[in-house]
């Protein structure tokens, strides 16, 4: 069998498909994306394309060394996305090929049933409780949210309490019926992060993620002095290499690295095993489409520690726009009931893409980029 092309679509809401086929008739899809980046990834897939065409498609580990490893520059968001998405395409060419789910051929699954949780109250939270009331209505029972908008290096205490007034609307109607993981979004530089950090302890999270960006992870080591809630991160870690010193240091509690980002179903699972070892648990980051989260389900499925994961059914960024179920032929391959979503039995990534609906969005595209926000003095903030 051989590689014979591969189609890239830019569709709505943010973003990038691709559709890989073979002279077997055998089509598998991926999800090559970095969310504001989708144009540069899509040259790097396209740049690699010329490796791949004419390649065995089932030779996945040897695939994704060649992209790795055959580049003297190698790493970072954009090619490590490009690597994800055509990973993805490969384990489903793969798994149809042998009718399996991807994770038997890793493993086979460890668990029946996948717990999962949703975003309420967009960049800049509000009516929180109102949208995880809707959520909890339909089934949900974890929920998470951005903490603040703009916090400059030393802040004020009111923005502080702004948080913990939210955070405390929303035990106040759920009690501890409804888990909920706050994003401090690399948005809280360490100081404040601290005092953040501190604060919220009370309402017994079930983690607060990102209370730094990643290149700042030595600070993790002052922050996690303040709280005993879980510390998660690792949406902006890109590969096992990225991770290592993280783990060694022992101030991480949940890694959540992205199957659309850090080289895909092969490299996620080796994160996540590398993890299990250091005794951390799993949450893969996935605020995108229908083939990044089919992805990612594919690996939790054989992770054990991988102890839920998110889903963007219904996010802010889709809004407006289109939304997961819009991609797929059977929509009903993410019901989730009670908080959990059953293990899909279906070959490959165990989605079916309607074509057409993607051919249609393509014809739309997209050129989303996530905003630019200043601080109060005019200096650049993070987002």
């Amino acid at each position: 069998m051989k590689i014979t092309k591969m189609t890239l679509y830019t569709v709505p809401p943010r973003w990038l498909f691709l559709e890989m086929e073979t002279d077997e008739g055998i089509t598998g899809w991926g999800e090559p994306v970095v969310e504001g980046r989708a144009s540069v990834v899509k040259t790097a897939v396209e740049d690699f394309s010329q490796y791949l065409l004419g390649k065995d498609p089932l030779l996945i580990e040897d695939h994704w060394q060649a992209m790795y490893r055959g580049g003297f520059y190698r790493g970072g968001p954009e090619i490590m996305s490009a690597i994800a998405g055509i990973d993805q395409a490969l384990w489903d060419i793969k798994g149809k090929y042998y009718n399996a789910p991807v994770y038997e051929l890793l493993g086979g699954k460890c668990r029946d049933k996948l717990k999962i949780y949703s975003w309420v109250g967009g960049d800049r939270p509000s009516d929180v409780v109102a949208g995880a009331k809707a959520l909890f209505d339909s089934g949900c029972t974890a929920i998470k949210l951005n903490g603040t908008d703009e916090m400059h290096y030393i802040d004020s205490f009111e923005k502080i309490l702004a948080v913990s007034e939210r955070i405390a609307l929303v035990r106040k109607e759920f009690g501890y019926k409804m888990d909920i993981g706050v994003d401090f979004h690399g948005r809280v530089h360490k100081s404040m992060a601290k005092v953040l950090a501190k604060e919220l302890d009370q309402y017994h999270l079930m983690f607060i993620e990102e209370p730094v960006m990643a290149e700042n992870n030595e600070a993790l080591r002052e922050i996690v002095k303040h709280t005993s809630t879980p510390v998660a991160t690792g949406e902006r870690m890109f590969s096992r290499w990225d991770f290592k010193n993280l783990l060694v240091d022992g101030y991480v509690d949940i890694i959540q690295p992205d199957v659309s980002h850090a080289g895909g179903i092969s490299e996620v699972k080796k994160i996540i095993a590398m993890a299990e070892a250091f005794d951390v648990a799993a949450a893969p980051h996935c605020p995108l489409g229908p083939i990044a989260l089919a992805a990612c389900i594919q690996v939790d499925a054989c992770c054990p520690n991988a102890f839920i994961q998110e889903q963007s059914l219904g996010i802010h960024y889709n809004q407006g726009g289109q939304d997961l179920l819009d991609y797929l032929a059977d929509k009903s391959v993410f019901n989730f009931d009670n908080g959990f979503i059953q293990i899909p039995k279906g070959p490959g990534l165990g989605i079916e893409i309607n074509k057409e609906k993607v051919l249609e969005a393509a014809a739309i595209g997209h050129n989303w980029k996530n905003p630019l926000w200043r601080n109060y003095d005019g200096t650049i903030a993070e987002w």
